[in-house]
């Protein structure tokens, strides 16, 4: 009996953050395709859960960004992280985390014109996925993926097998996108290295219901790290964190394991009494709901594609949940692919532009991996000082007392917990990390640019505005010259096209972008943005972050990348347009 094939052009595997994203990227430029998963529905847990800006930046390009801000949280409820010794208990420390310090807020502000969001993924996903499938794209659950094969004519030939009847067939697309998770059968069958480092053990998440409104209003903040130094814990809940999920009666805790400890067992009882412990009320009623296990990753891919297979999200890039840049990394990944997927498949660009997403993306990943990485240790330095490595309960006792100690002892352990807080600012207040690029690669013309300069800042704590090629193109608001609603730069730039901004002075830089869209069939959009141009630089941000002259230029990709650059007004404007665009997508 033949297999059955089903024909398409493009298939994902995986329909979680990455490849539910991605569906809805590629869908916004026109394309279709099959979604699989082998779930049986979306996630049923909210696993990830913060969304940066950049994140949601993406999301904003889609028009999905208000029902997301409507999905998530109001961040009046995340205002902190703390740390302490139960959610009922004392207090050790807490920070402002997420963009709420008073003093950062120009910072933030300054950065984006979307919020930072805690939206959990049980709640994202489904937004995602209806999005994709409302414009074009077909989902599959209960598919499991098991092999495929890249023929000669460049197409693959995936085999799947439906996990309700039981039957195995064929799927056969042009391209092969595997967003299946850390445990990736994608990479897996293409043999791509993975760059493995010691991870940190066997961590448990155990999903709560319980009411703690009473205890909360004082204690506002969506992370609590809950350290007992008196009670002898099993190895494998040696420190404690109770994640808001729904203010304030739906909650995730997760127990961190000690070095070399053995995993969970399953032992319910034990389960719901440490929950109770870290609640430290003994009046508050607990509903236990599932619980899972994951492993502290610090894995990378090598390389992201090979032929016509590109991967993404978790499959290519694995690492603790510190700094909130797992599901983030991926929905960027996925922006970064979608644009480049749509331009070859559309004839627009050479097949040569997709070899950029590696090159991209990949820094970008292995950054991260280091990044989630070395926050992981950085808690675990605050909580050594508060006797988690201690071995009896006395030790630990007395290492958290000598922290109030009147002592030289004392006064030289609250420097180093001072420090160690400090340190974890790079984790929640982490501006730089997730919102700053430089990617360096064939989609970025850097001709006619010398090195680029460095940062005078912190690299994780600060933004970097920038309009240097291979940077985000500046957030600046603008308006009408009869004031209206306002409008970002972001949002003149993006929407599945090239873009060129100049100012006054440029008007023949858009009669070039014009003509070279006219030549190469591109669509481009131009505007000029100054006194009484297309847009008023009402607050005069713009002048001073676009680093060109009034009758200079950018050039902005279609995922709002600055792809080049001209200082001022040249001759033969068209010309160099053109051999810039012919270059970034390898015609």
């Amino acid at each position: 009996m033949p297999v059955e094939i089903t024909e398409t052009e493009l298939l994902i595997v995986g329909a979680g953050p990455a490849g539910a994203s991605l569906a809805c990227f590629l869908a916004s430029h026109g394309l279709t395709g099959i979604m699989i998963t082998s779930a049986p529905f979306t996630a049923p847990e909210p696993r990830a859960h913060l969304t940066n800006m950049a994140s949601t930046e993406c999301l904003r390009d889609i028009g999905l960004e208000e029902e997301c801000i409507r999905a998530a949280t109001p961040s009046k409820y995340f205002t902190h992280v703390r740390w302490c010794n139960s959610m009922a208990g004392e207090e050790y420390a807490r920070m402002y985390a997420w963009g709420n310090d008073p003093a950062r807020q120009g910072d933030y502000d300054a950065a984006s014109p979307c919020p930072m969001l805690d939206l959990p993924q049980d709640r994202l996903e489904p937004i995602l996925v209806r999005w994709a499938c409302q414009h074009g794209f077909h989902v599959r659950f209960d598919t499991k993926f098991l092999s495929m094969v890249q023929e000669v004519d460049g197409y693959v030939v995936s085999t799947v097998k439906d996990r309700v009847t039981g039957s195995t067939y064929q799927i056969r697309s042009k391209y092969l996108f595997g967003a299946d998770g850390g445990r990736s059968k994608v990479i897996e069958e293409l043999g791509i290295p993975l760059i493995k480092k010691q991870g940190g053990g066997i961590a448990t998440n155990v999903m709560v219901k319980a009411d703690l409104t009473h205890l909360m209003e004082q204690r506002a903040g969506n992370l609590h790290w809950v350290l007992q130094p008196e009670i002898d814990a099993p190895a494998w809940s040696a420190a404690g964190v109770a994640r808001m999920v729904r203010p304030w009666k739906e909650w995730l805790f997760v127990f961190m394991p000690a070095l070399d400890s053995e995993p969970f067992s399953g032992d319910k009882e034990l389960l719901t009494t440490r929950c109770k412990q870290l609640i430290g009320d003994p009046n508050v009623e607990i509903e236990i709901g599932g619980y899972s296990t994951w492993y502290v990753n610090d894995i990378v891919a090598e390389y992201y594609s090979k032929g016509n297979v590109h991967c993404l999200g978790d499959a290519v890039h694995r690492h603790p949940p510190t700094n909130g840049l797992g599901s983030n990394t991926c929905i960027q990944d996925a922006y970064n692919l979608a644009w480049k997927v749509a331009f070859v498949m559309k004839g627009l660009a050479s097949p040569s532009l997709l070899d950029s997403y590696s090159a991209e993306r990949q820094l970008v990943g292995e950054q991260v991996v280091a990044k989630a990485n070395a926050a992981f240790q950085d808690h675990m330095k605050v909580i050594s000082l508060l006797g988690t490595r201690e071995s009896t309960k006395e030790e630990r006792v007395e290492a958290v007392n000598e922290l109030g100690a009147a002592t030289p002892q004392g006064v030289e352990k609250r420097a180093r917990f001072k420090s160690a807080m400090e340190q974890t600012r790079h984790e929640f207040q982490a501006l730089g990390t997730e919102m700053n690029r430089r990617y360096v690669s064939g989609a970025v013309y850097l001709r006619d640019e010398g090195p680029r300069p460095e940062s005078a800042g912190d690299k994780v704590l600060d933004l970097e505005i920038s309009t240097y090629p291979g940077s985000r193109v500046p957030h600046a608001w603008l308006n009408t010259t009869v004031p209206g609603k306002q409008i970002s730069t972001m949002d003149l730039v993006g929407h599945g096209r090239f873009c060129l901004l100049t100012g006054i002075g440029g008007g023949a830089w858009k009669e070039a972008a014009a003509a070279a869209g006219r030549e190469l069939g591109l669509e481009m959009k131009s505007y000029s943005i100054g006194w009484r141009q297309d847009y008023e630089d009402v607050y005069l941000d713009w002048a001073r972050r676009r680093e060109i002259g009034e009758d200079g230029c950018l050039l902005v990709r279609p995922d709002r990348i600055v792809a080049w650059r001209s200082m001022g007004m040249i001759d033969c404007r068209e010309t160099k347009l053109v051999e810039v665009l012919r270059s970034i997508l390898s015609r």
